[in-house]
């Protein structure tokens, strides 16, 4: 009848908040699963002391609550043992989203039906730069490439080795020459040095094809070597993307390296070659006491110097990144 139906719903829905209520304040889920709740013992003033039992915990025992078991199974303390589980420490157990999902779908696996997970260990560049931790130091390195190399933790040039594949000293301040060699070589570290000593710069982890397109990455990052800004004994600060990946990288043709419309531009403009502007916020973190330009109190300056340096590839080796991506979302 209609009594019996409401209270047999309102029963259910109030198991079913327990449970929740259960797992979100840290308790076992075996506590609560009533198929697996061993005979009631009643104490001298009848009152119910429930024991858990071990077992499996089914989506069906939350709605079986007061249903007898033919047989008592083991009790919890009966059942363990001392081996840990193969995916001990992947689990959280403290993680409220993870219990709840847990009792459902079964606790996460490390490798499901043998397959790895994604994760930052695998994908580094899939995730923003990390700002407090430095990458150790490459035996060939010089002196150069030894300051920037810090920076490239969490990289996919942490640990290869580095060459310089433009010097604008060396090979002009123009940018078809710029792209003749920077073209189809992967991730690159931009490093410039303003006539007033200041060294900076950016990573690109896409590098460039000179297709004009505006290639987007969330690792791309753009840093100050040393300086006041460098706390603590670091080498250096970093400066996030921000907004998401896109735009990280202005790919044009005709213009020098160009860290989103308007962070890091250097643009190569015939009678003025050496000139550089910066204006952070919009797409890349500004500096700690919000300036909001990598030259300080100057938005745009001259250079002294202008280099790239990208990994070395073995022969045959694959390289990233040496196409268009019109479809990208990271």
């Amino acid at each position: 009848n209609n009594k019996t139906t409401t209270t047999t719903t309102t029963t259910t829905t109030m198991l079913a908040v327990a449970a929740l209520t259960v797992l979100l304040s840290g308790q076992s889920a075996l506590a609560f699963a009533p198929s697996r709740i061993s005979n009631v013992l009643q104490s001298k003033d009848h009152r119910a002391v429930r024991k858990p039992s071990s077992g499996p915990l089914y989506l069906g025992d939350f709605f079986n609550f007061g249903k007898k078991e033919e047989e008592p199974e083991a009790s919890l303390t009966d059942t363990v043992t001392d081996e840990e589980p193969e995916d001990e420490g992947f689990y959280d157990e403290d993680d409220p989203i993870e219990k709840i999902f847990g009792v459902f779908f079964g606790k996460k696996e490390k490798e499901p039906m043998g397959m790895k997970r994604f994760g930052q260990e695998r994908f580094p560049e899939q995730y923003p730069a990390v700002l407090d931790e430095w990458a150790d130091p490459v035996e060939e390195d010089d002196a150069e490439m030894a300051s920037i190399r810090p920076l490239l933790k969490n990289t996919n040039l942490e640990t290869r080795k580095l060459r310089l594949i433009y010097d604008a000293n060396r090979d002009g301040w123009d940018p078809a020459v710029f792209h003749s060699k920077v073209d189809k070589q992967s991730g690159c570290v931009v490093l410039c040095t303003t006539r007033a000593g200041i060294k900076c710069g950016g990573y690109n982890p896409k590098g460039w094809v000179g297709y004009g397109e505006a290639r987007g990455s969330i690792a791309a990052f753009l840093f100050i070597l040393g300086g006041k800004y460098a706390k603590d004994g670091a080498p250096a600060i970093k400066l996030r993307k921000v907004g998401g990946p896109g735009l990280a990288q202005m790919d044009l043709p005709e213009s020098g390296p160009q860290f989103s419309p308007d962070a890091l531009v250097i643009a190569m403009d015939q009678g003025n070659s050496r000139a550089a502007r910066s204006k952070l916020g919009s797409y890349y973190e500004r500096l700690p006491d919000g300036t909001n330009s990598l030259f300080g109190k100057d938005a745009g300056v001259q250079l002294k110097d202008l280099k790239v340096y990208n990994g070395v590839y073995e022969e045959g080796e694959y390289i990233p990144f040496t196409d268009a991506e019109p479809f990208a979302l990271y």
